[in-house]
């Protein structure tokens, strides 16, 4: 049987600084067409240099737990899908939990990159299945800006900082969506394909420079080629095992990677301009917080009413990727 898991209260939060192409074509060798051509992309958000991934998604669990009504004392589970933490350890979790006054709840962290809002969503089943009285913040927060490297233009010219929230429960009254079904996969024999450096793997000693392995690589030829095919699989995968066509979903949101993605995976979709939502043109690749800031700003343009089912997939470092239908 499957776990009835709601969601609902869905808010995000994005920095005020904005990074332009005209703005990144003063620190490499870019311009705003070529970006534009190749990603879609023409601004993005970037973090102040006094915050950090924490404080993004304060920000956006603030305005969940707003909308949702609730004292963060009454919570049961903090969860947060982030490959930028404030640190090794603690978790990004257990820090928002303590500036949100959620007391002595389950806290944690989880990799997923790309992915991490559709892994979010299988977690957040599994504990209401083992608990249905549960009450989950759930938290997508990235500051992506700071493993950046600003002299490589293939990926710089890609990543914003953003974050997301919602409250996930078992209960059906206080739902905005019901998760009806949820897969994800993920590949580690193509793990080197995109990395997010800074860790253990990253041996310094104290003042030697930072290295190139600190920051964020792709290689994004081969990174194309397994998102298309795999987000196209898996969306294909859960429609077949629901019953469905592309036609019975009212609004397909894929990770806001970059437009080609979005345009391949699309086209071999058969998507209608109708059923595409996106938004990567004003925030680049945000990582875990993308599609639930794609969801949320889909909210509130009207795209999403009552009965609508919503398809979603992502593709991240891992290599991982899975798809999701929430149903409205």
């Amino acid at each position: 049987m499957t776990a009835s898991c709601h969601l609902h209260a869905l808010s995000a939060y994005v920095p005020d600084a904005i990074l332009t192409n005209d703005d990144l074509a003063r620190m490499v060798d870019t311009n705003d067409q070529w970006i534009v051509e190749r990603t879609g992309i023409r601004r993005r958000h970037r973090l102040d240099a006094g915050a950090n991934a924490s404080d993004l998604g304060v920000a956006a669990a603030r305005l969940a737990l707003d909308r949702a009504a609730l004292d963060a004392a009454s919570l049961t589970h903090v969860m947060t899908a982030t490959c930028t933490p404030d640190l090794l350890s603690l978790s990004v979790a257990c820090i928002m939990a303590g500036q949100l006054g959620a007391g002595p709840v389950m806290a944690f962290d989880f990799g997923a990159a790309c992915t991490g809002f559709l892994y979010g969503l299988s977690l957040g089943q599994s504990i209401l299945a083992q608990n249905p009285a549960s009450r989950i913040l759930f938290v997508c927060t990235e500051a992506l800006s700071r493993r950046v490297n600003w002299q490589d233009r293939g990926t710089c010219v890609l990543f914003g900082d953003a974050a997301a929230a919602c409250v996930l429960s078992g209960d059906a009254r206080q739902g905005q969506a019901a998760l009806e079904d949820v897969i994800c996969h993920s590949d580690g024999t193509q793990r080197d394909l995109i990395t997010v450096g800074g860790g253990t793997a990253c041996t310094y000693e104290l003042g030697q420079p930072v290295r190139d392995d600190f920051f964020i690589s792709m290689q994004g030829r081969e990174t194309y080629k397994h998102a298309v095919r795999q987000m196209v699989n898996v969306c294909e995968d859960i429609l077949s095992r629901n019953a469905l066509h592309m036609s019975d979903i009212g609004l397909f949101i894929p990770h806001q990677a970059n437009m080609r993605i979005i345009e391949a995976v699309g086209s071999r979709l058969k998507i209608t301009p109708e059923q595409l939502f996106t938004n990567v043109e004003h925030y680049g690749n945000t990582s875990s917080a993308s599609i639930p800031l794609a969801l949320s700003e889909a909210l509130a343009a009207g795209r999403v009413k009552p009965g609508t089912r919503v398809l979603m997939t992502a593709f991240g470092a891992g290599l991982t990727w899975g798809a999701a239908l929430l149903r409205f």
